[in-house]
């Protein structure tokens, strides 16, 4: 499926985004690694997993959508390709709740592509999908992605100590959450109320 909003667009990953992907990753690493999921080392005499290919993470990606429980997309802002983000850990029965995580192109970070490509996803994971939450964890220093979730309107439930592996450690995560029945108008509705719309502003 494909999700749209102006500009900015959420499409299914694919194995020839390889050559925008990487570009657009290398010269974003310093700015993304703090925030990169990482591998944490394996016990004595087991050794160290290798980082997969692109290739082989987008046939991840893609069999674990395929299985239901996954969304992997890359956002797109004027036709180019600007970041991705990926609904996962779907579940189903009595929970129908997943979570988003996401990183973006520093170059078109502050023009609300990351707020309106979140809440394009909430709303087709709501609508569409069938779920009933959505959670987003952050690191309480990632100033960035913590403005994304408040500009949403997302709620806070609190912090999840040493949470993720995350640039070389452990790292305590705060959780953000939203059900459906607090945006019954939907999220990108939402969103385009709280968006300022004063011509020749930037939107962040």
């Amino acid at each position: 499926m494909v999700l749209t909003d102006g500009e900015i667009t959420l499409r299914p990953i694919k194995a020839r985004d390889q050559r925008p992907w990487r570009e657009v990753n290398r010269r974003n690493r310093d700015w993304l690694r703090p925030w990169e999921a990482t591998i944490p080392p394996p016990p004595p005499g087991i050794p160290s997993p290798h980082r997969p290919t692109f290739r082989q993470m987008v046939r991840h990606l893609r069999a674990e959508a395929q299985a239901g429980r996954m969304l992997p997309f890359v956002i797109e802002y004027q036709g180019r390709l600007a970041g991705q983000l990926t609904v996962a850990g779907i579940t189903w029965g009595s929970m129908c709740s997943g979570h988003i995580g996401y990183w973006v192109d520093k170059e078109v970070a502050g023009r609300g592509v990351m707020p309106t490509a979140v809440a394009l996803a909430v709303d087709h994971c709501f609508r569409a999908v069938g779920l009933h939450r959505i959670e987003v964890c952050i690191r309480p220093e990632n100033t960035p992605s913590l403005r994304v979730v408040e500009k949403l309107g997302f709620r806070e439930e609190g912090i999840r100590p040493r949470y993720l592996h995350i640039d070389g450690a452990w790292r305590d995560h705060a959780v953000f959450a939203l059900t459906a029945e607090e945006v019954p108008e939907g999220l990108l509705n939402r969103w385009r109320r709280r968006r300022p719309s004063t011509p020749g502003t930037p939107h962040k």
